[in-house]
């Protein structure tokens, strides 16, 4: 399965934004194995920012350390400490 790193290697000469046929033509130049390759393949055809969202639209995540448990744990924490002051405005 393609890595974070790995995409990002391979897309790292790549001038953003790009569109969904940029990233894979780069990808291809840069060499880039058969797993990255087919998770750029089905990336949805939008123009994208930086590699980051790249890798993001094809489903990698940044930190694959965090395990499925602690994942839900944060999705279902309240977000009480961001902005926190503006929420009383």
């Amino acid at each position: 399965m393609a890595s974070y790193d790995d995409v990002l290697q391979y897309l790292s000469s790549l001038d953003y934004p790009a569109d969904k046929a940029d990233v894979v033509r780069e990808a291809e130049r840069e060499g880039a194995p058969p797993d990255v390759l087919r998770a750029l393949r089905a990336l949805p055809p939008v123009d994208y920012a930086n590699g980051a969202e790249v890798a993001r639209s094809a489903g990698i995540e940044a930190a694959p350390e965090a395990g499925p448990a602690q994942r839900a744990a944060q999705a279902r924490e309240p977000h009480t400490r961001v902005a926190q002051h503006l929420r009383r405005i």
